[in-house]
């Protein structure tokens, strides 16, 4: 492999990685698995839920290796999804990471993860497009 590409590759992991790790210890999990599958998850709630425009601005934001993640199965033309409730929107998580205990507080603290490392202004745009109820999910 070439030495840039390599190098590019190399931070986009350790990037990725340091996301996951900082969502493990949020969470107070021993294993990657259940946090970057609780990552996937809101991440794909949250793009199936907003304009394509606004999925595809946030998608610009993630490191390369989530963002890959993020965009895995997506079907624009199917969005965005009118989950209106936060129980649905919970439900979706719940769906995709079976067992996960406190979801709604799981769901805050990935929120919260996405505010550290997201622009303020992606943050209050994603925000904006979420009805009052999805919006109260954000820790702040």
């Amino acid at each position: 492999m070439h030495p840039v590409a390599a190098e590019l590759f190399d931070e986009t992991l350790q990037k990725s990685g340091a996301w996951v790790a900082e969502l493990m210890q949020a969470l107070g999990y021993t294993e990657a698995r259940p946090a970057y599958a609780l990552l996937r998850a809101v991440l794909h709630a949250l793009r199936d839920r907003v304009t394509v425009a606004t999925a595809a601005k946030l998608g610009a934001q993630l490191p390369l290796l989530i963002r890959g993640v993020y965009y895995e199965g997506w079907h624009p033309a199917a969005t965005p999804v009118k989950l209106r409730h936060k129980s649905e929107f919970l439900e979706r998580i719940r769906q995709s990471c079976p067992g996960l205990d406190e979801t709604e507080h799981a769901v805050g603290i990935v929120l919260a993860q996405l505010s550290q490392h997201l622009s303020a202004g992606e943050i209050q745009h994603l925000k904006d497009e979420l009805p009052a109820e999805l919006r109260s999910l954000w820790p702040f």
